[in-house]
């Protein structure tokens, strides 16, 4: 036993090693020519060093099939197979092993179960609970990494009643079971139950301190997640990478660039500024706050760009008036044989909008498909829309929604709003009365479109439609969201919105308000 030990350490360390395949090919040569046969102990480093590079999956399905298995191969092929994303291979290695005898552990269920997650759009979640059954089966139902799979699996199943039961009656909660229900909630929009069991957490790690932030970030809660951060310092626990993204989107949102220089700051004191991800968001953070100078040093310094890191550079110089450099990143990025995606499009649309490239912008959206093979979605019609409405062609405007999308009913309220805008713009009341027609017809709901549309006919003088369309907005009772604004203040993001008197120095703040006005009139104040 102790001669098998050592022999199988050696051949991990050996494997481990390997940077080749042909390297990993020859210590298989090895052991088949060697007077040891080759018993599943000593295979299974071979399988899970070849499992573990994309290139060399193939040679470890095949050292799998021609060899005899142990519970520990069967598992790495589990797991190899979830995380290529090929979830029907990992549940059929899991039946094979069901059927050969083999008998599972508790490591061979959080991969099954991540693949059942995959198929779930497939089978409805039915395969998922017979692996729960058979977790029950056998006894498996309080390892962590499995109840904290299975409340994953049902909180993707929209399931989260399920979920709560499997949290509820694990025996033993550790921060991997807390986080995976706070997680849960999250990512179903339900804060209120997410940040209790967070609340009630009995010690916490970055990750549950990551989950909480996300479950915030995903309904725009920002200045939660800035204050969860300050309150995660306080306690301590220091920031995974997730965390400072978390933040970075927060900062980015509310401009509180003080925050985001603090992220930036530590991530170079800690050497994460290679983390692709990271780095990303830095560049979409400097560039929401103005900062694009700082923003293109750290694109500049990333060694490996992916598509993301070039959309938030192309987005970030578009949306600080610099048009022509984000078509120049555009054909940078293409130079480098970084495929465009969706969001590469909507960047550099918005950019020919704003500056009005409309030749540009329509060579663009007809390269998308036919060059790029991307697919045009409404946010880059929308994008189009606004570049020949802004450029005053309004009526080609109207002719592309019919010919390219089918129609306004194909269309939302950014399409919509587009037009609208341009027609109020641009005086032309013709085609922005036949266009709110149609909507109303459709019984299109949104509050902005009607607001637009009613502000057109006031300009235009024409009181009896505007009336009409502020009649239908009562009586429907749509009501328009309210703006707001943000500022940062000695490093704090304060978010003000239109009408809300709650803040403890509102009735301060409005007196300043009209002293101001008054002064501006010339009044005593």
């Amino acid at each position: 036993m102790i001669q098998k030990a050592v022999i199988t350490t050696d051949l991990i360390l050996l494997c481990q090693k390997c940077k080749t395949l042909n390297q990993l090919k020859q210590i298989h040569a090895h052991l088949l020519t060697s007077t040891r046969p080759a018993t599943p102990y000593a295979v299974a480093p071979l399988l899970s060093a070849a499992a573990k590079h994309a290139p060399w999956f193939s040679y470890a399905c095949s050292i799998f099939n021609h060899h005899h298995r142990n519970t520990f191969m069967y598992n790495t092929m589990i797991r190899a197979h979830a995380h290529y994303h090929a979830p029907l291979a990992a549940i059929t290695c899991y039946i094979d092993l069901f059927n050969c005898g083999i008998v599972a552990n508790n490591f061979t269920f959080p991969p099954l179960i991540k693949a059942c997650v995959m198929l779930m759009d497939h089978d409805s979640g039915l395969t998922g609970r017979l692996v729960h059954a058979h977790v029950v089966k056998l006894g498996f139902g309080d390892d962590p990494f499995v109840v904290s799979g299975l409340i994953e699996f049902y909180s993707a199943s929209v399931e989260i009643g399920s979920a709560r039961l499997v949290f509820d009656k694990s025996h033993e909660k550790d921060v991997v079971v807390w986080t995976a229900m706070v997680d849960g909630y999250g990512k179903i929009g339900d804060l209120e139950n997410a940040r209790k069991v967070f609340d009630e957490m009995p010690e916490r790690n970055a990750v549950s301190w990551s989950a909480m932030m996300a479950a915030y970030s995903r309904v725009s809660g920002f200045r939660e997640v800035i204050c969860l951060f300050r309150q995660m310092q306080e306690a301590g626990t220091r920031p995974n990478e997730a965390v400072l993204v978390s933040v970075l989107t927060a900062a980015a949102h509310l401009g509180a660039v003080a925050q985001g220089l603090w992220v930036h700051s530590y991530a170079k004191r800690r050497r994460l500024e290679s983390n692709v991800i990271l780095a990303t968001a830095l560049v979409d953070m400097y560039s929401k706050c103005g900062y694009v100078e700082a923003a293109m040093e750290v694109f500049e310094g990333m060694a490996d760009k992916d598509a993301r890191a070039w959309n938030a550079m192309i987005n970030g110089v578009a949306m600080n008036g610099e048009a022509r450099k984000s078509i120049e990143l555009f054909d940078k990025m293409v130079g480098d044989k970084i495929q465009p995606t969706e969001t590469t499009f909507v960047a550099v649309l918005s950019a020919c909008r704003h500056a009005k490239m409309v030749d540009k912008g329509l060579e663009l959206f007809d390269q998308m498909s036919t060059l790029y093979g991307a697919k045009p979605g409404l946010q880059h019609y929308a994008c189009v829309v606004d570049l020949l409405a802004r450029a005053g062609m309004v009526e080609e405007a109207e002719k592309f929604i019919e010919d390219k999308m089918g129609g306004l009913g194909r269309g939302d309220a950014n399409v919509w709003g587009a037009l609208l805008g341009a027609c109020r713009v641009h005086g032309n009341v013709e085609v922005g009365d036949r266009i709110w027609q149609k909507l109303a017809d459709m019984g299109v709901a949104d509050c902005g479109i009607h607001v637009l549309s009613y502000i057109m006919y006031k300009e235009a003088g024409l009181e009896f439609e505007a009336k009409r369309v502020r009649d239908m907005i009562s009586e429907s009772g749509m009501k328009k969201k309210p703006g707001s604004s943000v500022i940062e203040v000695n490093g704090v993001a304060e978010e003000f919105i239109v009408g809300d008197l709650c803040p403890p120095q509102a009735q301060e703040m409005l007196e300043l308000l009209n002293s101001f006005c008054k002064m501006a009139n010339l009044e005593d104040v």
